[in-house]
């Protein structure tokens, strides 16, 4: 248990640094330059599609294709941060093959390797988008999972009456909770290509994690549905499912613009349940003790 504290300290740490709207931008807006390496135009084009979708806005999609340098180009910078093959070409080890007709899977390569460069890869290619906003959302819902276990928080349901701009300072286990939350509000819109920052998404967080979810009343009608363990294992799994929720309708709002409905709301945080106590459960019987 000591390991996991001094583990969950340093995660504090980096979330209140992450609060930082203006990193979080600074790291999304890096420009990731990509290589592409094939035999034809035909198959040049077919990568270049699935990185930069034809639907872009022209301005957008123009800047985005600046970043994308064909071997045979003349000008091709010296270094890249990603170079991707043809399928069918010999391709190096520091490189990715595209996998025509399963193009996420060099996607999900992409980013086993290149994880610094996951925020900025998802807002300057739509392709890249999805699944890291699904890594964010599980990352910080386990953090979040952990903290309530090592720490045996009493109340762990987001509260959005805690949220720090509101508060004024750090004073509790919850705000750190609620903290790592906004932070993973701002990840999920710069990912998306949006806005970030407290006084640009207040409304979206007021509106999407307070007075629509109702956490409390979910909590208490389907923890009792859904068997979680003895223990500390249950607040471990509900802060795992508040965050996820939480998360999830995020990306929601930032896909569709609009909130889910009170039904998927429910499905969110029952998922949310069923991925916290799974990842509960797992975790070394020491890390779950009281």
């Amino acid at each position: 248990m000591t390991s996991t504290m001094l583990k969950l300290l340093k995660q504090a740490r980096a979330a209140f640094s992450m609060l930082d709207a203006d990193e979080v931008m600074k790291r999304s807006e890096r420009p990731v330059k990509i290589g592409l390496v094939a035999d034809g135009s035909g198959a040049y084009a077919e990568i270049e599609a699935f990185l930069v979708p034809e639907r872009m806005p022209r301005p957008l999609w123009r800047a985005r294709m600046n970043l994308i340098h064909r071997a045979n180009d003349p000008g091709v910078p010296p270094d890249v941060d990603v170079v991707i093959y043809e399928p069918g070409l010999a391709c190096p080890e520091n490189a990715y093959t595209f996998h025509r007709g399963h193009p996420e899977t060099t996607v999900e390569e992409i980013l086993r390797d290149k994880s610094h460069l996951s925020l900025a890869l998802a807002r300057q290619f739509p392709a890249f988008r999805q699944p890291v906003v699904n890594r964010i959302i599980h990352e910080i819902a386990r953090e979040n999972a952990l903290f309530a276990l090592a720490t045996a928080v009493p109340n762990i349901v987001p509260n959005i009456i805690e949220l720090p701009w509101i508060v004024g300072e750090f004073a509790s286990d919850t705000v750190f909770l609620t903290a790592n939350q906004v932070r993973m509000a701002f990840q999920i819109s710069a990912a998306c290509g949006r806005e970030v920052g407290v006084a640009r998404q207040k409304a979206e967080l007021l509106s999407i994690i307070g007075g629509a979810f109702g956490w409390r009343a979910l909590a208490r009608e389907l923890v009792s549905h859904i068997p979680l363990g003895g223990g500390l294992l249950p607040k471990g799994a509900i802060a795992y499912a508040g965050t996820y929720a939480v998360g999830k309708a995020l990306a929601f709002y930032n896909y569709d613009l609009r909130q889910p409905s009170a039904a998927q709301r429910r499905d969110l945080y029952r998922e949310g349940l069923t991925h916290g106590r799974g990842f509960t459960q797992n975790l070394p019987a020491s890390q779950s003790r009281s």
